[in-house]
């Protein structure tokens, strides 16, 4: 069976940390059943959030025709929402060198949206802290500029955006998120979260995933307010 490194070849990208990149592809549940890996993917994973949300924001900026600050925002949820990223993710056949636990493994964690979605963003994380964004480039050039010209569900809202837009209508205040609870099983845990303005819950939400349970509280705070 090929490694990632085998891939890597392939794309003729480079690499330097083997660890790192590895690193990227370990969940959670591998971590628990193997003592000799200390860490798991969730630190890159929120590296290569922050490098998604750049370079997608950098790429939708020069765009031509140029797009309003509404329409980038919109586009750009789409574009990076869990569902595209796990699509992506398959796109690129990633998703074979992921290291699972066996409990995940037999409940089709290989196979689910949230599980595949972090690991592509800790993948990019650990790609720019290794080889910098030219190597994002490639990678992205070849799953998400494509994307931008597809079709897009008008079911896809980026929650969390609108609340933070419709916050600082009245205030320059920052609304944060919260996971308050944690339950179900290891392998398909269910997070709940709050969102706060200042000491305040607007509004809670919950979901398979961090990511998820945030957009839930968003909407439900979102909602709330414009009632």
């Amino acid at each position: 069976m090929d490694t990632i490194f085998d891939w890597l070849d392939k794309k003729h990208l480079k690499y330097n940390d083997k660890k790192l990149i590895e690193e990227a592809f370990i969940h959670s549940s591998y971590v628990n059943e193997n003592k000799l890996y200390k860490h798991d993917n969730e630190r890159l994973e929120f590296m290569g959030d922050a490098v998604l949300q750049l370079w997608s924001t950098r790429k939708l900026f020069s765009l031509e025709p140029a797009l309003s600050e509404g329409q980038m925002t919109t586009l750009r949820a789409q574009l990076v929402c869990e569902e595209a990223l796990a699509a992506y993710n398959r796109q690129l056949g990633l998703w074979h060198y992921l290291r699972l636990g066996v409990g995940e493994e037999k409940t089709g964690g290989r196979h689910r949206d949230s599980i595949l979605a972090d690991m592509f963003e800790a993948f990019l994380g650990a790609m720019y802290l290794d080889q910098g964004m030219d190597a994002v480039d490639v990678i992205l050039e070849e799953v998400l500029t494509p994307a931008i010209s597809r079709p897009k569900s008008e079911k896809v809202i980026d929650y969390k955006t609108k609340l933070q837009e419709y916050v600082q209508g009245d205030t320059r205040k920052n609304v944060h998120y919260e996971t308050v609870h944690i339950s179900g099983p290891s392998n398909k845990p269910e997070f709940e979260v709050i969102v706060l303005l200042d000491d305040i819950i607007l509004g809670r939400g919950k979901g398979l995933s961090k990511k998820r349970a945030e957009q839930m509280a968003a909407k439900d705070a979102f909602e709330k307010m414009v009632k």
